[in-house]
């Protein structure tokens, strides 16, 4: 059909796509997900919050423990400091004016607060929450959240954004929201109406040989690759007015020291707020 022909084509280029995707309603709504940083100044609808975060509670979470919160911020305030804290750690510059106006920011939320005052209040010993692996599970489980959710906010004909930046300023974040020891923000999601008179684009992804092993983990020299790929997203970037950067120079600077722009300073931040790490 000439509508998966093109939900494949804007998300591979004209690299090979599989022939075999067994297409429904869902699946289309997911290969056309889409990146939105600019939105009407229309709220959220009533009841959107609400169904986000049902969507968000069906998410698998690792031994029924619940171990992540959202904060939902809506007031022009406390947005304009969460668009302050996407900013450099280390600069002035680099941040996401955008996060400000959009109607509605998520703060998606590793926490095992909760679980920790219910052991203790009972008897018990809470000393896996000092250990790495249920770090790693609260964490998991606040993605596998948000990421129901933004599937449910796309399917109520909304878009958003995912702010991994926010980590640039994980204690002073922690603090403007109240939060306990514990816990800590993961990252956040912008979301509301698009404005489609500023449209986003389906990003390319590297073709699936390149992610999709069969019984065994095969390695790949990236040369074999990456060039189809460097076309693929040249071809975005050119079409939506983007800077000239090739998908490598990217690599090179998200590999590199610069780009920790503060979350270099997690694993403290993290410890202060209680986590062992162990």
């Amino acid at each position: 059909m000439p509508k998966h022909d093109a939900l494949l084509r804007a998300r591979y280029g004209e690299q090979p796509t599989p022939a075999t995707i067994l297409w429904n309603q869902q699946v289309e709504a997911l290969l056309a997900h889409r990146s939105v940083r600019a939105f009407t100044d229309e709220p959220v609808p009533e009841g959107a919050l609400e169904t986000i975060v049902a969507a968000a509670q069906s998410a698998s979470t690792s031994s029924n423990l619940h171990q992540w919160s959202v904060v939902a911020i809506s007031e022009p305030e406390t947005k304009r400091e969460l668009a302050r804290l996407t900013r450099s750690a280390r600069t002035d510059g680099g941040g996401y004016d955008f996060v400000a106006d959009a109607p509605t920011v998520l703060l998606w939320v590793a926490d095992m607060s909760r679980n920790r005052e219910i052991s203790s209040a009972s008897g018990g010993d809470p000393v896996v929450t000092d250990y790495l692996d249920a770090f790693l599970m609260a964490s998991v489980d606040a993605a596998l959240a948000a990421q129901n959710g933004m599937v449910a906010a796309e399917s109520l004909g909304l878009g958003g954004v995912y702010l991994g930046s926010l980590r640039n300023h994980a204690e002073e974040l922690a603090e403007l929201v109240g939060l306990p020891p514990y816990a800590y923000v993961v990252f956040g999601t912008a979301i509301g109406i698009p404005d489609e008179t500023r449209p986003s684009a389906v990003r390319p992804r590297p073709a699936q040989s390149v992610v999709l092993h069969h019984e065994k983990y095969e390695h790949t020299a990236h040369e074999e690759w990456v060039r189809d790929y460097e076309a693929a997203t040249t071809v975005f970037r050119e079409e939506n007015g983007l800077r000239d950067k090739t998908w490598a120079e990217a690599v090179v600077i998200g590999t590199g020291f610069d780009y920790m722009d503060g979350r270099e300073n997690l694993r403290p931040t993290l410890q202060r707020r209680g986590f062992g790490l162990r």
